[in-house]
């Protein structure tokens, strides 16, 4: 029998407990992951009419949520324009974040926003305080409308002559939010299914539109606000000055590597024109900063193709942005620690500036922490399918850095590979910022005592 008294004294006592924000986000996610479970299970969210089933559903979810883009089914062939609808809706608000959402209903119903209300907002963008964090959230919200809107006309002229108007702009808005918040699902299954962008490699307006769309979407919120605020390189902050530069850096590298690497590879990059090879060597690159289309076979890559793709995966976007990943400013940090250290210095210098040694263990611990996860990931699911390991570590990569490319493994694992790869999704959109958050919180209390130090021989 129902206990009416007894329902409402467990509701008083829930409404009493005092939750931090980094549990809230998490638990947020968790919600919005089980609502889109329970809406992709709807028989009219499945192309055939008839209920995928909690697993895949839930998978999918989960991937869409935490913005990933690994999928156990082509989009396009699986779900209904309900299905596709429910996964932009989930891609959108797991990209820009729940407290985005939250904050366009108070502004738009004109709520005066609280201090608590501030610290989500301030801890889900991985802000360090709350100094015009309303008016950074204000931009995150129509700023981020504004250019996936301009990517949506971008693809929708492109596509209107071969398919007409509304499927040109049902193509152009879903890969525009797509591409933006670096989600990496596609529709083109009516085209190729399964096959992401590999039959419009050739295609520059597609790839360059997305890759711009990526990369806007992976610098990072707070970037755009100091670049719109200051307009000169000189006067911005460290850390935007420190983004730029990775950004270029990684993405120039990273496409001379694939084009050493794959020049007279016959999957992937041999029989293409100069400028295609370029095009799709520069798409590599950006796409796996934690975006997930594919314009190349990735299971058909060489070895070292393969290992330069995982390092990239492995190092991801920016804080405070749509991608996941180790972020860049943090890979940064940790190879400006190692390289003062190979020198015997103590400190770390740049731009005249000091690093704190916290930030550079900060940043080592996120890296041990990921390689380590990422390594068990590929171990696990080599043990559990018979998949190689190279192919199970660059899967586990791909999910804990939530960028979405895959060898073609995904749908071939077991149901255990596949749970961990839902906990790995899970982890990279909300275990990581989390784990940050907290570095940032902890430093508040001092130990109130500590042993005495011992010498140790190193190295």
């Amino acid at each position: 029998m129902f206990n009416g008294t007894g329902s409402l004294r467990a509701w008083k006592r829930f409404r009493r407990l005092r939750l931090r924000t980094t549990q809230i986000i998490a638990l947020v996610f968790a919600g919005m992951i089980l609502l889109g479970t329970a809406l992709l299970m709807l028989p009219v969210s499945s192309r055939s009419g008839e209920s995928c089933g909690f697993f895949p559903a839930f998978f999918t979810a989960t991937s869409a949520t935490c913005v990933t883009g690994l999928v156990l089914f082509d989009t396009y062939t699986q779900w209904s324009g309900f299905g596709q609808t429910v996964l932009l809706l989930l891609i959108e608000i797991g990209g820009l974040g729940f407290m985005s959402a939250a904050s366009l209903v108070i502004f738009l119903l004109r709520k005066k926003v609280g201090l608590k209300q501030r610290m989500v907002m301030a801890q889900a963008m991985s802000l360090n305080d709350m100094q015009d964090v309303v008016r950074l959230q204000r931009i995150v919200i129509f700023g981020s409308v504004g250019i996936q809107l301009a990517g949506a006309a971008v693809l929708t002229l492109r596509f209107f002559p071969q398919v007409g108007f509304l499927q040109a702009a049902i193509w152009g808005v879903f890969h525009a939010v797509s591409g933006f918040c670096n989600a990496g699902f596609d529709v083109f299954g009516s085209i190729a299914p399964g096959q992401s962008l590999i039959s419009l490699n050739h295609d520059p307006v597609v790839l360059i539109t997305l890759m711009v769309l990526i990369t806007a979407g992976g610098l990072g919120f707070f970037v755009w606000e100091e670049l719109a605020r200051v307009k000169s390189f000189k006067k911005c902050s460290v850390y935007t000055k420190l983004v730029l530069i990775a950004t270029t850096t990684i993405t120039l590298l990273g496409a001379i590597l694939f084009l050493l690497l794959e020049w007279n590879n016959p999957d992937t990059l041999k029989n293409m024109p100069f400028g295609q090879k370029v095009l799709n060597a520069f798409f590599q690159t950006v796409t796996l900063r934690t975006a997930g289309f594919v314009s190349l076979d990735q299971g058909m890559l060489t070895e070292a193709g393969k290992a330069v793709s995982m390092v990239i995966m492995l190092i991801g976007g920016s804080s405070g942005s749509t991608a996941g990943g180790l972020k860049t400013v943090t890979f940064v940090v940790l190879v400006l620690f190692i390289w003062a250290k190979a020198r015997g210095k103590n400190t770390v210098h740049v731009f005249h500036r000091t690093i704190p040694n916290e930030k550079a263990t900060d940043a080592m611990t996120i890296f041990f922490i990921m390689a380590a996860l990422a390594f068990f990931g590929g171990f696990f699911i080599s043990a559990t399918a018979p998949i190689s390991f190279a192919d199970g570590l660059f899967e586990s990569v791909s999910a804990l850095a939530t960028v979405g490319v895959t060898t073609g493994i995904t749908p071939t694992m077991g149901i255990p590979a596949q749970l961990l790869i839902i906990l790995f999704m899970y982890f990279g959109r909300v275990g990581v910022l989390t784990i940050s958050l907290g570095f940032l919180m902890g430093n508040q209390a001092e130990e109130r005592f500590r042993y005495a130090d011992t010498n140790l021989l190193i190295g």
